[in-house]
């Protein structure tokens, strides 16, 4: 089994929380979308001194990122941003990415469900073609109704996914599925090879 942690979460620094990582059995980490901050060359060397790899990156949309902002500046540096984490995940070796579309937190719309529907898949898109020349596969991860308004089921982020692409993933997280889905085992069943 293949055990990673991710580190958006904790305020200290990387190179503690690899060291931990490395001391406590795991065998990866899933890093935090922050690629102005890493130099991957220091992390990646951090990583192989520890044992570990790095599985991928998750993005932190919060703030002004948001790839169904009914503002189109917002959108385009919300996609930089992804490409620029993508780019990011390949350089530590890293095979996945998760993406969450809307800003984390953001409850209320700012156009019509097929403005912003086709809003995600447009960005989604471009940041997936950039995933399959990196060598990175990006995955959907569907939040809780009070994380978000925009995909929030396992169903809905298999219809975005299937929108974007044949590689393109979802991700499942035990937490938002528990409170959103009505049979979890078969949401796993649904995702099957997207997962």
């Amino acid at each position: 089994m293949h055990i990673a942690m991710h580190n958006w979460m904790r305020a200290e620094p990387i190179e503690t929380t690899i060291a931990r990582l490395g001391t406590s059995g795991y065998d990866a980490i899933e890093i935090s979308g922050e690629p102005e901050r890493y130099d991957t060359k220091h992390v990646r060397k951090l990583l192989a001194d520890h044992g570990l790899t790095c599985w991928g990156a998750v993005t932190l949309m919060m703030g002004d990122r948001n790839m169904i902002s009914a503002t189109e500046g917002t959108r385009a540096r919300s996609v930089k941003y992804v490409r620029d984490c993508i780019t990011m995940a390949k350089e530590l070796g890293g095979q996945e990415i998760t993406v969450i579309p809307g800003t984390v937190g953001k409850l209320v719309a700012e156009a019509s469900p097929e403005e912003e529907w086709g809003w995600a898949v447009d960005g989604l898109t471009d940041c997936y073609e950039h995933g399959l020349r990196e060598g990175i596969r990006i995955a959907i991860e569907p939040l809780n109704r009070f994380e978000t308004y925009f995909v929030s089921r396992h169903d809905q982020g298999l219809a975005l996914a299937e929108a974007v692409g044949p590689y393109c993933g979802v991700c499942l997280d035990t937490f938002h599925m528990n409170i959103e889905e009505k049979d979890m085992l078969q949401a796993l069943r649904n995702a099957g090879p997207r997962l």
